[in-house]
């Protein structure tokens, strides 16, 4: 809470409710009282100056200030309104209002309470703090300039005063404003800096070259950073500074590559640095290009000479992997893997991702790892070059390479070698858990997540102490749609009794978001959304933490920091942890509008066809683990009992700590209400709205945001909304399946309207057919539908994913169903032009789905029998011949 002391006049109230001494020193009192959080005793003062005076606003207000604090929340506002309406001039009930709002993060009308206390007492420097706190947490900066402006002004000595109006009009991007606010701050200090307050001139000192950087004034930023170099603490940050506005600047001297080499000496394991060095020197390739043989040549030399200085650094024997090629390339990656196939480090292939996209690089490496392994197989020996003949390698060397193999090959896509090469470890060294982990991540890839589950399960219970093997089996839990086994499972590191609580108040949001999705495929939309909304719910417990550093930052000038941290939560929403749970609260909206409008017996269909496929693939996992279940539900209850009787003891002995009075069955019924309502809303499209707003702002760049967009819009009937999201799709690629869907199902929705009569519908329909043009191109005059899908599907005839959405669409727009089939069913799993080999196995999914909907029996089998010869261990396909 804010010093009240400071801001309260000498006689309480306005003219026409001063206070007598007496009841105003008691008013002082209860403001002393909810700085100390002494509650109680602040309502007793309030309440014995009501007794005299119930109608003074400001004791009032007090009142329900201190209220709020305590919970009361519906009385705390009545108090303060009650308040406000006897005294409407008086700038501490306006404050307090703004406090309440402030407290329940309704920050915009919090804003304008400040706003109507200022107007009482302009000069009232904690109201224009308070408001100045409240302008940049929700990004009005027009409005923290003026308000910072205004607190200098009154209070030019203080320095936090200068800092963050300068901060102020950095973010309002008037840079040159910044740097002459922090050249007048820095005029008035003295030459000889305390050695208290170092660390603040460096920050200051950073800060202003940073805002010279932004505007380009690489030359001044130089001449600051050379005259204060001497001052700065943080040496890393001075010289990395001072090595990119060299680069940005253009060096000819070639003191960024300098710069460079001193923090490559200061960190040789810093790859900024070493791509900081590469740019200094000319030695990166253009986008799109690779780099010349000559720049190769140099970095070779570079690298060997880094590699004799600092041999101890893994950054300087790692990188010229990435521009080696030919022999070269080999030589370096067989020293390279050597040391991690010997110590046994599992991150190996992590390491080595990168290398996988140069098809020649994999060639080598596959080669390298294949010949090794059986020669450790026959002699025990690598068969690497750059290793002495005669060395005969440690038995664990093989398992590293079947180990290093088997992740390969799984990236290669051949599920079956990758497989071979895993068991072959694991039945070489068993007891090692990082191989039942690659297996159940292998299985997970192939399709088969109920065994990949009870693998990574036998994993965690080869070391029950290891939270990382727990999340890992918790994962393949949910994705296998076994939430009770992975709640069951996470437990074992929440708290006792407190599960799904302690889940939330960790923000443990990736297991939120797997089990929001597994509810999702069993259209379980309540639980969904639950999970979703706790996600969306940290996100927004993040930004509010940003509030604290406004004041901390500019306290410690740590402000290059508070400008970084400004400038990511500003870009917060576009994580992908946050994106994922958006667009399940979408979809979970979207599945809970299209059951409203399902008839009963559709949705009946519906969820027997549904419930009948998660059936037959859960059936062999459940029957092979039936008895170990049945032995651990035994022992559970065992261990239950003692429980309970120990419980009883401490109870009796009145040494038991009392934590929650609710019994588990009211805490399930409260949450099966919290579910209840989420699912019984009225009109989940406007639910979606706020949503997708922050998606379409944050995360505009990716295309699931704009088509659950159109998806939304079009239910909801507002044409224009669901055209502009088309043409957003449109933008950003316009071959993809999921904008051809949009569009065509757009123009097919309007022609399904009846012809526009009102002025406003015509305004509409005019737009739509001038958009036309643009989306459907040469049939944009005729929008004939049937036309412009045809020509789509004979564009991408070879693309299973385009023919699949062209397909659905031309069935919506009264194709022929046997045609559809045919088209599909042209792709086979031999090699050619419509191979489903390198096909995304969820596409053939949806292609067996579409097959099943058709009701062709015949079509739905051929094809799981040809995508079983590709992807043999899904389940789907397995069930359906």
């Amino acid at each position: 809470p804010p010093c009240w002391l400071n801001c309260i006049p000498k006689n309480m109230g306005s003219a026409s409710q001063q206070l007598p001494g007496k009841e105003n020193n008691l008013f002082k009192s209860i403001v002393k009282h909810y700085e100390t959080k002494q509650y109680k005793k602040g309502i007793k003062a309030a309440d014995a100056i009501l007794k005299k005076f119930p109608e003074h606003g400001e004791t009032l207000a007090m009142k329900g200030l201190t209220l709020n604090c305590q919970e009361r929340k519906e009385e705390a506002y009545e108090y303060v309104r009650r308040g406000l309406k006897h005294d409407l001039s008086s700038h501490v009930c306006w404050h307090v209002y703004g406090l309440l709002y402030r407290s329940d993060r309704n920050y915009w009308e919090a804003i304008k309470c400040y706003r109507n206390a200022l107007r009482q007492d302009k000069e009232n420097i904690q109201i224009l703090r308070d408001l100045s706190l409240l302008q940049v947490q929700m990004r009005d900066l027009a409005g923290f300039v003026e308000t910072r402006h205004q607190l200098l002004t009154l209070k030019p000595s203080a320095r936090n005063n200068w800092i963050a109006f300068a901060v102020a009009q950095h973010l309002a991007g008037c840079l040159d404003l910044a740097v002459s606010v922090v050249d007048a701050y820095e005029s008035t200090q003295d030459k000889e800096v305390p050695v208290s307050e170092k660390y603040e001139h460096s920050e200051v000192a950073m800060y202003r070259a940073k805002l010279l950087q932004e505007q380009g004034k690489y030359e001044e930023a130089l001449v600051v950073l050379e005259k204060t170099g001497s001052e700065v603490v943080d040496l890393v940050g001075l010289h990395e500074l001072k090595a990119n506005i060299l680069l940005a600047k253009g060096d000819a001297r070639g003191a960024a590559k300098d710069t460079f080499m001193h923090l490559i000496e200061m960190n040789p394991d810093n790859y900024k640095s070493h791509y900081g060095l590469h740019a200094a020197l000319g030695l990166t390739a253009a986008p799109g290009q690779e780099l010349s043989p000559a720049q190769r040549a140099s970095l070779q030399t570079l690298y060997e000479k880094l590699a004799l200085d600092y041999p101890r650094s893994s950054a300087a024997k790692r990188l010229p992997l990435e521009f080696l090629i030919g022999d070269a390339f080999k030589t370096a990656a067989e020293k390279y893997v050597v040391p991690f196939l010997r110590k046994g480090i599992p991150s190996l292939f992590s390491d080595l991702m990168s290398l996988c996209t140069n098809p020649e690089k994999v060639k080598v490496l596959e080669e390298m790892f294949v010949k090794s392994a059986e020669s450790l197989k026959t002699s025990g020996k690598l068969s690497f070059t750059t290793v002495d003949a005669a060395t005969v390698e440690d038995p664990s060397v093989l398992v590293w390479v079947l180990y290093y193999l088997a992740q390969l090959y799984d990236n290669l896509g051949d599920t079956t070698l990758a497989l071979q090469y895993i068991d072959n470890a694991i039945a070489h060294t068993p007891s090692i858990v990082d191989f039942y982990v690659c297996k159940a991540r292998l299985l997970r890839n192939a399709g088969a997540v109920m065994d990949a589950w009870q693998v990574s399960n036998e994993a965690r219970e080869m070391d029950q102490a290891d939270r990382f093997l727990n999340s890992e089996a918790v994962q393949l839990m949910l994705q296998a749609d076994q939430v009770d086994k992975a709640l069951e499972t996470i437990s074992l590191f929440t708290k006792d009794g407190e599960n799904n609580n302690n889940l939330h108040d960790m923000q443990c949001m990736w297991y939120e978001n797997e089990a929001g999705y597994s509810h999702l495929r069993n259209e379980q939309y309540g639980k969904a959304l639950k999970q979703f909304l706790s996600v969306c719910s940290h996100f927004a417990d993040i930004t509010e933490d940003q509030f604290d550093f406004h004041t901390y930052c500019l306290r410690k000038m740590t402000l290059t920091t508070y400008i970084s941290l400004l400038r990511m939560e500003d870009e917060l929403h576009a994580h992908k942890h946050y994106c994922r749970a958006a667009f399940g609260v979408l979809r979970a909206y979207l599945g809970i509008q299209d059951q409203h409008l399902m008839t009963p017996e559709e949705l009946k269909a519906t969820n027997e066809e549904d419930k009948k496929i998660r059936k037959i693939k859960q059936k062999e996992a459940k029957e092979r683990y039936r008895v170990e279940e049945e032995e651990k539900k035994a022992k559970e209850k065992e261990d239950k009992k003692e429980k309970k009787e120990e419980e009883k003891k401490k109870s009796s002995s009145g040494g038991g700590v009392k934590k929650d009075t609710k019994t588990p069955e009211e805490k399930m019924k409260e949450e099966e209400e919290e579910i209840q309502k989420l699912i019984t809303v009225e009109k989940p499209l406007e639910e979606c709205s706020k949503i997708l707003e922050l998606l379409q702002l944050h995360a505009r760049d990716r295309l699931e945001t704009h088509f659950l967009a159109f998806e939304v819009y079009l239910r909801r009937g507002q044409m224009l909304l669901a055209l502009r999201a088309a043409g957003r799709l449109h933008r950003l690629s316009p071959t993809h399946p999921l904008t051809h869907q949009a569009i065509v199902k757009l123009y097919f929705q309007v022609s399904k309207d009846p012809a526009a009569d009102t002025h406003a519908t015509k305004a509409v329909r005019a737009v739509l057919d001038s958009e036309a043009r643009k989306l459907l191109g040469k049939h944009g005059d005729s929008k004939d539908l049937q036309a412009f899908n045809r020509d789509f599907q004979v564009g991408f005839g070879s693309s299973l994913a385009h023919t699949l959405v062209a397909v659905e669409l031309g069935t919506l727009l009264g194709g022929d169903k046997k045609d559809a089939v045919a088209s599909l069913l042209e792709f086979t799993s031999t090699d050619g032009p419509k191979s489903i080999k390198s096909v995304d196995r969820r596409v053939l999914i949806n292609v067996s789905k579409l097959l099943k909907q058709f009701g062709n029996e015949e079509a739905s089998s051929s094809w799981a029998k040809r995508c079983s010869m590709c992807h043999p261990y899904e389940p789907l396909f397995k069930i359906s011949y």
